[in-house]
């Protein structure tokens, strides 16, 4: 493995692991009853995805440009498929980390509640006192967690489906729009353009049926008409569904490729 490969899979790691910790901040704040903080402080988080996620792009295209033009012979079929690995890896320590992420979400939350400013929040963390406290959070999954893992009929089906479909484009979007170019070099530029034509599809799922089922779920537990045990099952479908998503991300990388290579000679 080169050291852009490894760069690229670093940047994947890193924008999945912080999509998987999105649920620890939701169960902070329930925990916390204070949902809009939680969201505020998860977003300095998403900032850093969005800057691995600018860099991943132009990184993966730059390698498949090299070896369309001879410089390189590298395999990109391994390659990207070692990227997906990573998206799966993340998913993986992202769910056995959201106990801890919890922890340390809400004692953040706490925190900002206080002073109401992210650079003394950010200040205090990085003190030896700070480190203390997060260290102190770290915590494992508890046995129990697997029980969740049981079919029950308290959890949505059709949401935790879409979100295994949804996770598997929103993962390969980007990904079958470059390889798309490996596969037909003369519309490369047109078709790494297109990533929208899966990804959208993703978008549509994400934020119109899973993200406000998510979000209507959340504000029935703080109100108490749903529990937390039931939220905490859900979450761990929902992570579970994430995780085959990026699964079924290899099998439809070729394919999505295809399809953006037929719409790059329809346009």
């Amino acid at each position: 493995m080169d050291l852009q490969l490894a760069f690229i899979i670093a940047l994947t790691f890193v924008i999945h692991l912080v999509g998987t910790l999105a649920y620890a901040f939701r169960i902070a704040g329930i925990r916390t009853r204070q949902i809009a903080t939680a969201f505020a402080l998860f977003n300095i988080l998403v900032l850093v995805s969005r800057t691995a996620n600018s860099f991943q792009g132009p990184f993966i295209a730059k390698r498949v440009e090299t070896n369309i033009l001879g410089q390189t012979a590298h395999n990109l079929a391994f390659d990207f498929s070692l990227v997906l690995f990573a998206a799966t890896l993340a998913t993986i320590v992202g769910g056995l980390m959201i106990p801890t992420c919890q922890r340390v979400a809400g004692r953040a939350i706490n925190g900002f509640s206080r002073d109401r400013s992210v650079v003394k929040l950010v200040r205090r963390a990085i003190t030896p006192h700070g480190v203390g406290t997060v260290a102190s959070a770290f915590t494992v999954p508890r046995r129990r967690s697997l029980t969740s893992l049981r079919w029950r009929l308290d959890l949505p089906l059709g949401v935790v489906a879409l979100n295994v479909f949804a996770s598997a484009l929103w993962t390969v979007g980007v990904l079958a729009a470059i390889y798309a170019g490996a596969i037909d070099p003369e519309l490369r530029l047109t078709a790494s353009t297109l990533s929208s034509v899966v990804n959208g599809v993703a978008t549509i799922l994400l934020f119109v049926i899973i993200d406000p089922y998510l979000a209507g779920l959340t504000d029935d537990v703080v109100k108490g008409a749903d529990t937390e045990a039931h939220f905490r099952r859900v979450v761990i479908w929902m992570v579970g569904s994430r995780l085959a998503g990026t699964l079924l991300a290899q099998l439809l990388l070729v394919p999505s490729a295809q399809l953006i290579v037929w719409v790059a000679h329809a346009v």
